[in-house]
């Protein structure tokens, strides 16, 4: 461990991270979901399930005062931190001093070409991983970036908030599954890490959180010919959750279809009095495929 990394200039703990706050007059913005995490066991489980070591690099999101990026930068030997926060950039100059192979970048990751970042930073790893805490209010939408840019990952391990986490890794059947669930589970294979309480962070958010491993698929579990239709389905499968396949694949279908829809969820062995939640990958696959081939739906 480099001197810099003594146990007493670790940021996450109670005590380290109100002397930074205090010492550059930093106040939280609600805005930006801002909640720092001071228990350095959490930090541990986060990092050691993305299974890093030197030949291997770690993109974070929203690093805030570097208390993961610190972690990181000891496991990894590629850390990149993107930040959206400019009044955090010189914080986290401060408290990353001296790791060269830790680099800050300030922007906002959903506008970000991330591509093109990973071709500039990472070249020379064995494999990249995105491991972070990441703000609740937009976690749905940095996830299917990453995702359905099909950025070459290898895991992404990421606190989000708990009850986001059981929705992805969610089977069918529950309550919890849903279009989001299948979405992930197309792309990855989810695995829940931890919980973590409330407590553990500064200031402390209203709601539970977990850490969830995302384990990037080689290919997709379903065949499909059009990915596009088949998460359409998903999405129109899950209108009204209360209502059936018949009812909300038929509103999608349009109503001069509705006859050939349920003889079409018949042949895919898929009864029409089913609901949303309690279809497989598969099963979506199987009707998108027949829709496909039936060619009455009018693409759009």
């Amino acid at each position: 461990m480099s001197k810099h990394h003594a146990a007493d200039t670790q940021v996450a703990t109670p005590k380290r991270t109100k002397e930074i706050i205090a010492k550059h007059g930093f106040s939280f913005k609600k805005s930006l979901g801002q909640n720092f995490l001071i228990d350095q066991n959490i930090l541990d489980k986060i990092v050691s399930a993305a299974q890093l070591d030197k030949t291997k690099g770690a993109l974070e999101i929203g690093p805030g005062i570097g208390a993961l990026t610190q972690k990181l930068a000891d496991a990894a030997g590629v850390v990149t931190a993107v930040e959206i926060d400019n009044r955090l950039i010189p914080i986290l100059g401060e408290v990353l001093e001296g790791l060269e192979h830790v680099e800050v970048v300030h922007g906002d990751v959903l506008k970000l070409n991330l591509k093109e970042l990973i071709e500039r930073r990472y070249k020379d790893v064995t494999g990249i991983s995105v491991v972070a805490n990441l703000p609740y209010y937009v976690t749905t939408p940095i996830l299917m970036k990453l995702l359905e840019e099909r950025l070459p990952l290898e895991h992404i391990v990421v606190m989000i908030q708990k009850e986001v986490a059981e929705r992805m890794a969610a089977k069918p059947g529950g309550k919890t599954y849903g279009s989001l669930s299948v979405a992930v589970q197309y792309y990855c294979e989810p695995e829940l890490v931890c919980t973590v309480p409330h407590t553990v962070f500064i200031p402390q958010p209203n709601v539970d959180s977990a850490v969830i491993k995302l384990s990037l698929r080689s290919k997709p579990p379903v065949e499909i010919e059009d990915e596009k239709l088949y998460f359409r389905v998903v999405q129109a499968s899950f209108a009204q959750r209360r209502k059936t396949l018949a009812n909300n694949l038929g509103a999608f279908v349009g109503k001069q279809n509705r006859d050939k829809l349920l003889e079409l969820l018949t042949s895919c062995g898929i009864d029409p009095s089913r609901r949303g939640e309690t279809l497989s990958l598969e099963e979506f696959a199987r009707i998108s495929e027949g829709l496909r081939q039936a060619g009455w739906l009018e693409t759009t």
